[in-house]
């Protein structure tokens, strides 16, 4: 391994004023749970999404699980969910002792093809089963095939829950993904395009639904005096001192999408050369974050090269890389699930590779990634 300081897929990148927001915190004493910087960060992110509510979490996970609860999933419930997406899309499924039933995807996105999913949705009724919700995925900050998979939803009368955790600042017919669904999820991990190091955000219009996470998300409290319950709940809802950190996030929003695509443009002209590597064209319409900048390795016309070979080069300069998400189907943990679709995600899974695309990236981590690169296919 190579001695060289390491080139991160996606580190986290601040804009430079969250240490004041965090000190404001810290001047105030609104170190709990709660306080004034959570209800500004929820307040930046619906004016910025256009989602009327919004609720600050502890992570997109717990976002999707709180949804789920609200939609009432129980053991023997079906939810239909992307199959090409991070374990965090799924997981909550299994919380609720409900069953995945996951969906291919489409060429053009990578996202959850909607004829699959009417396949599935008219398969699983006909078994006489209870199909509770849809959860299509914006993967690499692409979004999906919004208006179809909706349509979907709504002739068969299914909430959709959209996992835009990867997504954020990305728009699908101006619309911000995250805000077609009955609710929308966000992720703020340390690798996404902001981060408060780590948080999520459930949104969506229906005020109730937002005001029930907000309850559920603080264990579920009785306005008593005392400590009363009358159901369970969860400590999921995010502190002051990290919604402080993402008040400054919101500041350089913006700017983070636009490096990212900035970063995938840099990409596409290095590899112009290269006839083997194919990139995800954007759709008219779309507008992606380019979260991830992510690339096929075609291996009938590749002589030899793969995506392994290049992750493998990659890491032997110290350079961060990795596959494109195993998809949930083929995972042990949800072997023998239904799966509805064309296998195009194993294709995906075997020939792509997601490079770095961090928005601090500096012009000498370039160089070397484009020299690695460049010896790998010459």
């Amino acid at each position: 391994m190579s001695e060289k300081a390491k080139i991160w897929l996606s580190s986290p990148h601040m804009g430079g004023t969250e240490l004041d927001y965090i000190k404001e915190a810290f001047d105030l004493n609104w170190i709990a749970p709660i306080g004034p910087h959570v209800n500004a960060f929820e307040q930046k992110l619906a004016e910025y999404t256009g989602a009327k509510h919004v609720a600050v979490l502890t992570s997109g996970t717990a976002a999707l699980h709180l949804a789920l609860i609200m939609l009432n999933v129980q053991a023997g419930d079906e939810v239909l969910c992307q199959s090409i997406t991070f374990s965090g899309s799924a997981n909550p499924i299994a919380y609720q002792s409900a069953r995945p039933v996951f969906i291919g995807s489409e060429a053009q996105t990578w996202n959850m093809d909607p004829n699959a999913l009417e396949d599935a949705i008219k398969d699983r009724r006909a078994k006489g089963k209870n199909v509770k919700a849809i959860i299509p995925v914006h993967l690499y900050g692409m979004p999906a095939m919004t208006d179809e998979i909706m349509y979907v939803a709504q002739k068969y009368d299914i909430p959709v829950i959209e996992d835009a955790a990867e997504s954020l600042g990305a728009r699908y017919k101006g619309r911000h993904t995250g805000t077609d669904g009955l609710m929308g999820i966000l992720s703020f991990n340390g690798n996404k395009i902001i981060t408060t190091s780590g948080g999520g955000a459930l949104m969506g219009d229906d005020e109730k639904l937002i005001q029930q996470a907000r309850f559920l998300s603080q264990q579920a409290r009785d306005n008593a005096v005392h400590y009363q319950h009358s159901r369970i709940g969860y400590n999921y809802r995010m502190s002051n001192v990290l919604a402080a950190i993402g008040m400054g996030q919101m500041e350089v929003l913006d700017q983070r999408v636009e490096r990212k695509r900035e970063i995938h443009s840099w990409y596409e002209n290095l590899m112009k050369d290269f006839p083997a590597v194919h990139f995800l064209p954007e759709p008219e319409g779309f507008h992606a974050t380019r979260w991830l900048t992510c690339i096929l390795i075609d291996p009938k016309i590749a002589e030899g090269k793969t995506a392994n070979g290049l992750f493998e080069a990659l890491q032997d300069d110290n350079i961060d890389a990795r596959p494109l998400w195993k998809p949930m189907h083929m995972q042990p943990v949800f072997e023998g699930m239904p799966y509805f679709g064309s296998q195009l995600e194993e294709e995906l899974f075997a020939n792509g590779l997601c490079l770095p695309s961090g928005t601090n990236m500096s012009e000498s981590d370039k160089s070397r990634i484009e020299k690695v690169i460049r010896s790998y296919f010459a």
